[in-house]
């Protein structure tokens, strides 16, 4: 007979997670060299989207405000030493990023060694959804000049955008941006994004557009 597993940790008031017993877990992150701000970088280093604040306590099982604390703390440190990377709180989350100063050293090495991720015409159908979301398929189209079934699938299947429902009149879908799109482009929110919409056309001119295409 085998031993039930150990209950999952209580969220208790104000986003305090309950510590388990010392004998229920493989490790103390205070025994650690550099303690709980050393273990909580440590699981920085190997994630793979915006971790919260509350992720990490229930994976350390330590209270959130000493979560907020270490992050605090190596925030700071970071920017003081000047390090090539930087932590920042993009998504809902924290993740560490290289700094920006040294996008051009980045940049280099990536395109150097592999083909860019996007194509320019994926570049240019994400910035009309961004601006223009939620918005249908062939309001894209209108404004790019071009059949855009390629390319929405593409950035459909790499998760920068999704579906957003469906246009009341035409019943045609509508496309939004993701999570994913914010963090990839280190923004908190789409009201971060560069002042571009206003050259863009406006949603019935978009329509005036698409409609004299298909005549």
């Amino acid at each position: 007979m085998t031993d039930a597993p150990a209950p999952a940790p209580e969220l208790l008031d104000e986003g305090v997670v309950e510590e388990a017993p010392q004998d229920q877990l493989a490790f103390d992150v205070d025994d650690f060299p550099g303690g709980r701000t050393s273990a909580i970088e440590a699981v920085l280093m190997v994630v793979d989207e915006p971790v919260t604040e509350l992720a990490l306590a229930s994976a350390l099982e330590i209270p959130v405000p000493d979560v907020e604390a270490a992050l605090a703390e190596l925030e700071e440190g970071y920017a003081a030493q000047q390090r090539g990377f930087t932590l920042r709180h993009v998504g809902g989350g924290w993740r560490i990023y290289s700094r920006p100063d040294f996008a051009p050293v980045v940049g280099k090495f990536i395109l150097d060694g592999q083909q860019a991720r996007l194509t320019q015409a994926s570049l240019e159908t994400l910035a009309v959804i961004a601006y223009r979301q939620p918005v249908s398929r062939s309001r894209v189209a209108a404004v790019r000049g071009v059949n855009v079934d390629g390319v929405i699938r593409t950035l459909l299947s790499r998760g920068l955008i999704e579906e957003r429902g469906s246009d009341e009149e035409s019943t045609a879908t509508l496309y939004g941006t993701t999570p994913h799109f914010l963090e990839r482009l280190g923004l908190q929110s789409l009201d971060d994004l560069p002042a571009l919409a206003p050259y863009l056309p406006e949603v019935d001119v978009l329509d005036e557009i698409a409609e004299s295409g298909r005549s």
